[in-house]
């Protein structure tokens, strides 16, 4: 986390250094010794402060008020499904008693999500390095960050947070077809080559972060990046089409293509000149599949590592 930002700490000082050391410790290792347990830190909810909830529900409500009608349907079902509450920051695991609700409990996300795929939203203190990241994707556990930005950076955070991770993208774990192809690509990069790098990166900004999909004739956000924004959903959905750029208030929408978009460079401090359409998120998993397979064969593992 940037020490200039303050975060309301809720980490102990003593775990946040276990776990991001073995986290970075992972970087040496085989993908067969890495250990996920290790990066994971636990949510002491009872350290959210009053002001943490409400930047939880101010958000909330703020993107909430056009999601409904600019998100993939898949995304909204996913979001009930795992029973995010629009008032409080979420809970990973189990259950504790409600922050204002004298009487009642909170229950977490994954006693909602793991009956329906199998995937998990596991705390940890900030930024992973990729070969811990894909370690825990490759086990369909998806590594959240537990802080929340304080409300002088509600408008805009340059690192992950709780909202970013949980909201942005835990709601399409709930999906089997979305589950797969994200444990899929987890796995096709902890074997991938340095020949491979550039194009999963790419891979994943296109589609987890910025990805569209035409659900029923419309288009429809389901990357957190533009889940998450207001500003970046509008132009993506709404921008005219063209090749001028952001520049000429312009944006291309290409059908989704995988290897049109391994080929295509990004950049991730403005608006996105270009974004692929899915038509389903069943093309997204068997285009993964496929270049898992790539993968495969220029690793010489066996089919299933």
């Amino acid at each position: 986390m940037r020490e200039d930002i303050k975060y309301n700490n809720i980490i102990d000082g003593d775990e946040f250094a276990r776990a991001q050391k073995a986290a970075d410790d992972s970087a040496g290792l085989d993908h067969t010794q890495i250990d996920t347990e290790g990066f994971y830190v636990e949510q002491q909810y009872h350290k959210y402060s009053e002001e943490n909830h409400r930047v939880w529900k101010t958000l909330w409500y703020k993107r909430w008020d056009v999601l409904e009608k600019q998100a993939s349907e898949t995304y909204l079902k996913g979001l009930r499904a795992i029973n995010l509450n629009p008032d409080r920051v979420p809970l990973l695991f189990g259950e504790v008693p409600d922050p204002y609700e004298p009487g009642k409990t909170i229950t977490g996300i994954n006693e909602y999500l793991r009956p329906l795929t199998g995937w998990q939203s596991r705390g940890v203190p900030g930024y992973l390095p990729a070969k811990a990241f894909f370690s825990c994707l490759s086990r369909r556990e998806f590594p959240s960050t537990i802080v929340i930005r304080p409300e002088d950076k509600m408008d805009y955070l340059p690192e992950p947070d709780i909202f970013h991770d949980v909201f942005g993208h835990v709601p399409l774990h709930a999906d089997p077809v979305f589950a797969d192809f994200l444990q899929t690509y987890g796995k096709a990069a902890l074997l991938a080559g340095p020949e491979h790098e550039e194009a999963l990166a790419r891979l994943f900004w296109f589609t987890v972060e910025f990805g569209l999909i035409s659900e029923n004739g419309n288009l429809k956000v389901y990357g957190s990046g533009t889940i998450s924004s207001h500003s970046e959903s509008e132009y993506a959905l709404t921008a005219p089409e063209g090749k001028g750029g952001r520049d000429n208030g312009q944006i291309e929408r290409r059908p989704f293509n995988l290897d049109q978009v391994i080929n295509t460079p990004f950049e991730i401090d403005h608006f996105q000149d270009i974004v692929y359409v899915l038509d389903s998120f069943e093309q997204l998993r068997d285009a993964m599949n496929d270049y898992a397979n790539r993968v495969l064969e220029d690793s010489n593992a066996p089919a299933g590592a």
